[in-house]
């Protein structure tokens, strides 16, 4: 298993853009701790919102980065 985040804009499209990280994970924990972590940057680069995939399976989306 890999897991990786979809980075998105407020539509739900994928933000293919602008150089972003691509990270690839071992584990969801993995993913989130990181996603904890770094969310601001991606804020800042115009992200809105995240999926997270594990291979090319959504296990979850719509996750916004706003905070409410």
């Amino acid at each position: 298993m890999t897991w990786r985040w979809r980075f998105e804009n407020a539509n739900g499209g994928e933000v293919t853009d602008r150089p972003l990280p691509r990270e690839v994970f071992p584990s969801q924990a993995d993913a989130e701790s990181w996603l904890g972590e770094n969310w601001r940057d991606l804020v800042e680069s115009g992200v809105e919102q995240v999926a997270l995939l594990d291979e090319d399976r959504v296990e979850y989306t719509g996750l916004s980065l706003r905070p409410e």
